[in-house]
């Protein structure tokens, strides 16, 4: 029991360790300039993202009909 309980705090340890050096990596500075957004920002992500999803969702079904029914019309038109 107590190999398991000294391995719970070698990883505790080395969890605090990096937790120290988060903000001082290369990635320290983005960290330190970020912040939550306001409700204005949010919504407009929200709006952005989601037509992009749209967008992405109608050209996936434009080319699923054009692989699906415009050969079979097309076949049916040459008979």
């Amino acid at each position: 029991m107590s190999k398991l309980v000294e391995k719970g705090r070698e990883t505790q340890r080395l969890v605090e360790e990096r937790a120290k050096r988060l903000g001082k990596g290369k990635y320290g500075r983005v960290l330190r300039m970020a912040r939550k957004p306001t409700p204005d920002e949010y919504s407009r992500v929200v709006m952005v993202t989601g037509i992009g999803l749209i967008l992405v969702g109608a050209l996936g079904f434009v080319i699923y009909l054009m692989m699906t029914v415009v050969p079979n019309w097309l076949a049916g038109l040459f008979k």
